[in-house]
Parts: structure tokens; C-alpha cells; sequence
């Protein structure tokens, strides 16, 4: 220790020149005490000063304090209350009493160093020498300071020397680090914590857009980096952040008012220090700024001073975390009892109870509209910041640093050992060092007398606890209603919670209010982020075929499963609408009939033919040809059915190898009876024994063998590759086909090229037999069936590759159908018109009879 302070000597003596030249303040402590075991106190007692912020190039202004300050007042008398508590004691500190030195610094941080180096060094005037640097420290500890700005300096001083110094308002994150100030404890949380819970309240209300001002120091800067970042990760823009400090020129405050009209953000984060949001409340006033939502640091959301009705008008119902308030036994009464009897050399005493009653204690030289105080007025029959008892939230927290120091020094003086570096850190009143204080401070944890745990992590720390407030006017009186917490030891989804108490917002609205750069984009659309803007700024883009978003604010689409298609919202995914010719639809009900009627109309004239079985026009070519065709039209009509109806296996297997086999089975009987007739014209000639070669047997081995080709492709085909149901998504995007698969292209098309190679012979032959002498040619009716059957089956391979869906299947149906009809009718409706119509013709004279 001794060679630290003499390293630091030049230094300090060099300091010496510079801190002497400051003028017009006390050289004194401001409240003292003696006791076996010091501890110092560092107290604004003064809200205002006269001196500009330096420039670094010239010497700065002298600095004049002015003002009492009622607050930190009573902080400091909390602070003599808790140890003359402690020193009352019999459990905590017994047989040992604890003194104080309370001084003041002026807000600012000339003064601050000062006066702790006067602490250190244990002189009143806190001038330097080099006697008094060689000097052990008079105090073990130090409590007090709000400034973040000044506690840095003063940490930084006591620092080398060891020295614990407990805050109760330096909430800067900065102060955390370890490296940087071994010595710094708090019993306030770290603004790490603060800025990170402003976030999550922003969020909480779903403002997007805000505005951000701060303090141009230390607490604002180091807690907006914080918000801003914790913001960002939240989804939340800041708009702006402006900062400004309460001694700029107003220039700088009225271009932060600039700002704030001209922007578009209708909630504002100030983390602002005290004496920057009463700057700014002036203005804010005067330019008669309303409408917006303001959301407040703990420095200033619960200041009596900032919570009137004049400024309720401007902020209307603010909202903020505060610190948790307490209540502590026995301090109001003593707060009551004080008066300048109790120090009557106490200028700062007497200053404080002129300004509260508004008197004069002087007994010489009175001004004239002064009224005299005779010392013992009723501190309760005034109201002041020092009176009101009802936020005792910074109080609570100089009351748990004394009581921390108390339990440290306790712990010292006890040898309690609870850790293996505790052993040989043991001392007593008089051998005491600060750095064995500052050893035990870092374990202590024990329950205040208000019911609060407190222990400090291993960057010196509380655990983070707040109360979220809302002002709310009541009877022209701004009140602070709790109406949530947040507590950072809970696991992150319950570390922020609302009560169920209602809010206040900015004149009296009943919604919450709304702050967005651009408006919520709704399910069914995805943002757009706008070129060179925040990413809170978009536009809604609709998403795109086949894709969804089924949230608010949704940043992509996401695609449907292939069986889903978006509804009309686009909002979520519903089935596709599956698409088949069935039964129960007009066009599939209509060719179903239109099959039923061809087969009925087949079956009649089945049975016509049949009765009239031994008339000439029935034996004529071959009658048991007749009926198999008529048969093989039947089974053609009925086929079709299979293509009507879902697909399946069993269906998507049948429909096309019954129709290739049923075909090639008309065909053949057709392509018999062409051959028949030309081999009947030809056995009439003179010497031509034709008819031998081409007799019954002949004609069903020929239709036999013809079909059982057709048949052996059908088998391979379905032994190969048959054909399955499939579900088709490529040709409509909004509905699935239900269609079979051929399977293999090369056989269904085998099928079809053979059935085309049987019509096409059969229209050869039959054209070539159509102008034989005979009054009934059947040759020529089998030359137009077969040109009707070339000309649909022609027509149809275009229209089947064009028709999409189930318009494919009606396509062939209406192919099979048409073609069926055509065989139908041109080969069978002549002769049914002579036996039914004409039955004189139906003779074998009149068939045989030459044309004129």
C-alpha cells in the first residue's frame, strides 16, 4: 500500500495546483461524527452551479453551489440515521461505534475528486502534501455519490488506494467493470439492466417507432447504447437520439425540440438525468408540445418536484421503472426531529432550514422582507422533497449501503471465515484496513430491516429489481401508481410483468397508444423493407402464388405443401380442391347416359337381329360375325364407364386395356365382314373356288389371332409398367387432377397404333369393296363407319393432349363413345330400317338383285 500512494504521489501533488484554484466552497465536511470506525459521505447538496463544461483550452470558471437540495438532504440524514441505528445495535457492530463524514461536491466533478481526497486523506481543508498522502485513510469506506459521471472520477481516485465505495444512484453499466474500478459496489441496479427493461416495455405495447434523448454524460450515453442495441435485437427503430446537457447553450435544447416536432415517432425514451428533464420540460412547455406517450428513466420518473399538474398537461401519463420503494421504520420521525440546534455552526443546516421555512436565521445585517426563524419550527407543517416520506426509493438505498459496509465490517471484526480466502483477513477496530473491508463487502448477503435481500455479483452488483410506474393526476396531484415489475433473476419470459391496474395515457386516452413508422402489415402479405429507410419502415407486399403468411409483420412466405393452396386471404393453407370426372357432375352424368343408351340401344338391336336370325339380310355375311360385333359394340359402350369416377388401381388398369382389347375385337369382326364381302363378289366368278380359303373357321382363327395380339400387349404392358392413379399438381397450381398414369408411353401407344393399323386396313378394304353389284353392299356402309372411326380417333390425339384435367378423360370417353355409335349406326341401322321398315326387301331376290 505505502509504495502505491508513493507512485501516485507526483500525481496527486501535480492535481494539488488545479483543485486549489477552486473558489467559493466550504473546506469542512458538511455533518461529521467521531466513532472508533469512519465511514464518508458524498452528497449534491446543491442543485445548480454557475460554471460552463470545459473546453480544454482555457482554465475553467470558478464554480459557485447554489440552491439546497432538499433530496439529497434527506438522503444524507438517512444515511446518519442507519448508523446511529447500527450504533444502537446490540446485534450488528457491538461495542464498536461507527462515525461519518459527510461532504458535499456540488454536481460536479472538480468537487467530487476534492472532496474524496479530503476523505483519503483525513483533513478538512482536503488540500495535498506530501505528509498527508503518507497518511493512512481515517475512512474505511465510502457512500453516496448519484452522478455516474462524478462516481466514475471518484472511483478512479479510490480505486489504487482500495477503498470500498457504495453508490445508491450511479447506474452507468460502465461502472461494472471489474478492471476499471475494483472498489465500486452499488445498491441500485446497473443501467445494463434498465435499458434492457425499457426495451421489453416498449415491445410490450407494441411501439415500433420511437424517439430516443439522453443525457450528454456518462449514465445517458453508456443506457441508450444499451436501449438502443436490446431495441434492435426486440424489432423496435429509433427514430432519433438526440442528447444534451443541462448547462449547453439553449440552442442545443431547441434543436432537440426541433427534432421532436418534426418527427413522425409518437412515443419518446428520455434517459435523462434530473436536471436535464427540467430543462427540457421548460421547453417542452413553452412550445407547447402534447400527444406524445414519454417514457422515463428512474432518474426522474418519481421526482416530486418534476410531477406537477403543469407538467402532468405536457407528458401526460408517463411511464417508467423506478427503483422498489420501501418503507423504513423509524427514519420519518427522525427526519422530523431535526433543527439547527443540533449543529449551529452548520452552514449548510442553516441554509436548509431558511430555504424550507422560508426565514432568516441571521441575527445581524436581516434582509427586510425576511422573516426571523426561531429555530424550532415544525419541519411537518411544510412540503418539500425533504417531507415527503412517500418515495423513500433512493433513501432505501443509502440505507442498505451503510447497512452493507456495517455487515462487512461486522464479518471483519468476527473472523468469519466462509471461504477459503478468508482465513488471515481478520483485524479489529484499530488495525482495520479498507482492502479487508472491501474483502468482505464483495460476500455480503443478509435481509434488511424493510425485507429485502442484499448481496452484490461478482461486478458489484444488486440483483435487478424494478417497479414499472405510471403517473397518474388524482385531485390535481400527479401520483406514481406501480402497475408492473420487471426482475432480471427471474428466467427471461417472466422477468416483466403487469398488474391489473389500468394506465393513464397521454390526455386520458382509453387505447393504447400507437407508434409505428409504417402500419402493421396483415396475414396474407410479408414487409418489404424500404430502400435507405430503417427496417421498420415497409411496405406490405402480397405473397405470392402458392405461398402464406399467417402472422402479422410476417418477413417471408412461406409455400403450401404440394396438396395445399392458399385461400383467398392467403392467410393459411386449405386442401386443394381434387379434381376428377365423377358421376355425380353434369358432364360425367351425361356421358354416363350417353354410354347406358349406346349399349341399350346395342342390346336392342341385338335382339332384333335375333328374331329375324333366318331372314336373308340377317344371314347375309356372315350373322355370327353380327352378333360377336354386336357383342364386342356392347362391351365398348360399357367400357367407357371405367373412365368415369376416381381413379384407382383396379380402374386405372381396366379402362385402357378393355378398351384396346374390346376395340381390336370390333375391328376384327368389322375387317372379317369386309373381307367376307369382297370374297363372296369374287367367288361368283366363273372358276374361283375363293370362298374355300376364307370360310367361318377361317374367319374366327383370323379374328382370334388379331385380338390375341392386342392382348399380349395389354399383358405386357400391365406386367411392365401398368398404368396408376396419380395425383397431378403441375398443370393446375390451385387444384390436384386425379388422372391415371399410362405408365408406359410405348405400350399405350402400341395399343393405339395397332388399333389404328386395323382401322386403316379395314378402311382400305372396304373402300376398295364399295361399288360391288348389290343392292345391299355392306361394304359401302363399312367404308363410312370406318371414316367416321378414322376421322373421331384422328381428331382425338389433338384434343387429348390439349384438354387439361378431366375434360382429358371426357375427351376419350367422347372418342370411344362416338366412334362406337359410328360402327353402330352405319353398319346396323340400314339393315334394322329394311327388316323393321322395309320388310319386302328383306329378300334374297332383292339383295341379289342387279343396280339399274
Amino acid at each position: 500500500m505505502l509504495l502505491l500512494k508513493l507512485v501516485l504521489l507526483p500525481l496527486l501533488t501535480k492535481a494539488e495546483d488545479l483543485v486549489c484554484k477552486l473558489q467559493g466552497y466550504p473546506d469542512i465536511s458538511v455533518f461529521s461524527k467521531d466513532g472508533d470506525i469512519i465511514i464518508g459521505g458524498l452528497f449534491s447538496f446543491y442543485t445548480t452551479f454557475t460554471s460552463k463544461r470545459p473546453n480544454f483550452t482555457i482554465f475553467p470558471e470558478p464554480t459557485k453551489c447554489k440552491s439546497i437540495h432538499f433530496r439529497e438532504f434527506q438522503l444524507s440524514q438517512t444515511m446518519i440515521f442507519a448508523i446511529e441505528e447500527i450504533n444502537n445495535s446490540t446485534e450488528l457492530l457491538p461495542n464498536i461505534s461507527l462515525g461519518y463524514k459527510i461532504f458535499d461536491f456540488c454536481a460536479n466533478i472538480p468537487h467530487t475528486i476534492r472532496s474524496t481526497m479530503a476523505l483519503i486523506n483525513g483533513e478538512g481543508d482536503g488540500l495535498f502534501s506530501n505528509l498527508h498522502c503518507t497518511k493512512p485513510s481515517t475512512v474505511l469506506s465510502v457512500v453516496g455519490q448519484a452522478s455516474s459521471s462524478s462516481m466514475i472520477g471518484m472511483a478512479t481516485t479510490v480505486g489504487p488506494f482500495r477503498i470500498p465505495v457504495v453508490s445508491h444512484l450511479a447506474t452507468c453499466a460502465c461502472l461494472s467493470k471489474r478492471n476499471e474500478f475494483p472498489s465500486f459496489f452499488r445498491t441500485i441496479p446497473s443501467d445494463y439492466y434498465q435499458s434492457r427493461a425499457l426495451a421489453k416495455l416498449v415491445k410490450h405495447f407494441g411501439w415500433t417507432w420511437v424517439g430516443a434523448i439522453r443525457s450528454d454524460d456518462d449514465y445517458g450515453n453508456s443506457g441508450m447504447v444499451t436501449f438502443i442495441q436490446t431495441a434492435e435485437q426486440e424489432g423496435i427503430c429509433v427514430e432519433y437520439s438526440e442528447s444534451f446537457f443541462r448547462t449547453d447553450p439553449k440552442e442545443k435544447i431547441l434543436q432537440v425540440i426541433k427534432v421532436i416536432k418534426k418527427s413522425t415517432a409518437k412515443v419518446i425514451v428520455a434517459f435523462l438525468a434530473q436536471g436535464e428533464m427540467i430543462a427540457l420540460l421548460q421547453e417542452i412547455a413553452l412550445h407547447n408540445i402534447t400527444g406524445l406517450t414519454w417514457i422515463g428513466s428512474e432518474s426522474w420518473i418519481t421526482s416530486r418536484n418534476l410531477a406537477t399538474e403543469r407538467n402532468f398537461k405536457a407528458l401526460g401519463g408517463v411511464l417508467g421503472f423506478a427503483v422498489v420503494n420501501a418503507v423504513i421504520p423509524g427514519l420519518k420521525d427522525f427526519l422530523f426531529h431535526i433543527n439547527p440546534s443540533v449543529a449551529p455552526e452548520n452552514n449548510v443546516l442553516k441554509e436548509f432550514w431558511e430555504t424550507a421555512f422560508n426565514c432568516t436565521l441571521a441575527t445581524q445585517d436581516m434582509p427586510t422582507n425576511m422573516r426571523q426563524c426561531t429555530g424550532y419550527e415544525d419541519l411537518r407543517a411544510t412540503k418539500n422533497q425533504y417531507t415527503d416520506t412517500s418515495e423513500m426509493r433512493f433513501a432505501n438505498n443509502i440505507y442498505k449501503a451503510v447497512y452493507a459496509v456495517a455487515h462487512s465490517l461486522h464479518h471483519l471484526f468476527t473472523c468469519r471465515n466462509e471461504y477459503p480466502s478468508d482465513f488471515n483477513v481478520c483485524a479489529n477496530k484499530i488495525t482495520a484496513q479498507p482492502w479487508q473491508v472491501l474483502h468482505y463487502l464483495k460476500r455480503v448477503n443478509f435481509t434488511s430491516k424493510t425485507g429485502e435481500t442484499v448481496s452484490f455479483d461478482d461486478n458489484g452488483d444488486p440483483v435487478a429489481r424494478y417497479e414499472l410506474v405510471n403517473w397518474q393526476l388524482r385531485d390535481g396531484i400527479a401520483e406514481f401508481v406501480t402497475i408492473g415489475y420487471y426482475d432480471a433473476s427471474l428466467p427471461e419470459n417472466l422477468q416483466f410483468t403487469m398488474n391489473n391496474v389500468k394506465i393513464v395515457w397521454t390526455h386520458n386516452q382509453d387505447q393504447v397508444p400507437t407508434s409505428f413508422c409504417s402500419e402493421s402489415c396483415l396475414p396474407g402479405t410479408r414487409k418489404a423493407i424500404k430502400k435507405g429507410r430503417p427496417v421498420c419502415c415497409f411496405d406490405c407486399i402480397p405473397c405470392g402464388e402458392g405461398e402464406i403468411s399467417s402472422i402479422n409483420d410476417s418477413i417471408d412466405c412461406v409455400k403450401c405443401p404440394v396438396e395445399y393452396w392458399p385461400n383467398q386471404q392467403r392467410d393459411h393453407c386449405i386442401l386443394k380442391d381434387k379434381e376428377f370426372l365423377s358421376y355425380e357432375e353434369i358432364m360425367g352424368a351425361f356421358l354416363m347416359v350417353l354410354s347406358l343408351m349406346g349399349a341399350g340401344m346395342t342390346i336392342g338391336i341385338t335382339f332384333i337381329f335375333y328374331c329375324y336370325r333366318n331372314t336373308p339380310i340377317v344371314k347375309a355375311n356372315n350373322s355370327e360375325l353380327s352378333f360377336l360385333l354386336l357383342f364386342s359394340l356392347i362391351l365398348s359402350f360399357l367400357c367407357s364407364l371405367t373412365f368415369i369416377g376416381r381413379p384407382s388401381d383396379w380402374s386405372c388398369m381396366l379402362r385402357h386395356t378393355a378398351f384396346g382389347i374390346v376395340f381390336v375385337l370390333c375391328i376384327s369382326c368389322v375387317l372379317g365382314k369386309t373381307i367376307v364381302v369382297i370374297m363372296a363378289f369374287k367367288a361368283t366368278l366363273p372358276g374361283n373356288n375363293v370362298m374355300k380359303w376364307f370360310g367361318p373357321n377361317q374367319q374366327r382363327l383370323c379374328i382370334c389371332i388379331f385380338t390375341l395380339i392386342q392382348v399380349l400387349i395389354c399383358t405386357l404392358w400391365l406386367l411392365l409398367s401398368p398404368p396408376f392413379p396419380n395425383s397431378n399438381t403441375a398443370y393446375y397450381k390451385e387444384k390436384i387432377i386425379l388422372e391415371c398414369d399410362i405408365g408406359s408411353a410405348l405400350a399405350f401407344y402400341a395399343v393405339l397404333g395397332y388399333i389404328g393399323f386395323l382401322s386403316a386396313l379395314c378402311f382400305i378394304l372396304a373402300f376398295l369393296g364399295r361399288k360391288l353389284p348389290d343392292n345391299f353392299n355392306e361394304a359401302k356402309y363399312i367404308t363410312f363407319s370406318m371414316l367416321i372411326f378414322c376421322a373421331v380417333w384422328i381428331t382425338f390425339i389433338p384434343a387429348y393432349i390439349s384438354s387439361p384435367g378431366k375434360y382429358t378423360v371426357a375427351v376419350e370417353i367422347f372418342a370411344i363413345l362416338a366412334s362406337s355409335f359410328g360402327l353402330l349406326f352405319c353398319i346396323f341401322a340400314p339393315k334394322c330400317f329394311i327388316i323393321l321398315v322395309k320388310p319386302e326387301k328383306n329378300t334374297k331376290k332383292y339383295l341379289m338383285g342387279k343396280r339399274p
